[in-house]
This record gives C-alpha cells, structure tokens and sequence, in this order.
C-alpha cells in the first residue's frame, strides 16, 4: 500500500515517538480512519502499539517523530 507524502522511514514496523504521549511506540498499520465517537474522518492514520504489546493508539501522520539508528528518540531513555 503506498502512503503518498508520508516520509519514507514512517511505516509499518517502525520505532517512532509519540511526543504528545511522551513514548515511543511501533506503527502497526497505516491507513484511514473514522472516528466513531466524532465521525472525523483522518487519512493515513498511524496506529501505534507498544513494543511487546499492550493498548493500541492512533495519531495523525504528522504527529509521530522519528527515532535514532539505535531505536532511541534523542534525549530518552529506552523503553522497556
């Protein structure tokens, strides 16, 4: 599936940051997205999960940041 205008390190698999959750988390899927509750409708969609599971969270494409070569946002500590 082609993600037109994403940039290219931002797909599924990846690390990134999520700086309005102050975590980092893997991209599970990308896509669009309705929400039920506001009937908003989000075009590539980034849902994102924590590495090693847990509850799952959608950004928009512009939110999630890109982590460093070793799967760290500068100035974080590892996540666990």
């Amino acid at each position: 599936m082609s993600h037109q205008g994403l940039p290219s390190w931002l797909h599924e698999g990846a690390r990134v940051y999520d700086p309005g959750r102050e975590t980092e988390g893997i991209v599970q899927f990308i896509g669009d997205f309705e929400d039920p509750a506001t009937r908003r409708f989000m075009q590539n969609a980034v849902f994102l999960r924590p590495e090693g599971g847990g509850r799952e969270w959608i950004v928009a494409p512009e939110v999630p940041r890109r982590t460093d070569d070793r799967g760290l946002s500068p100035g974080l500590p590892p996540t666990r």
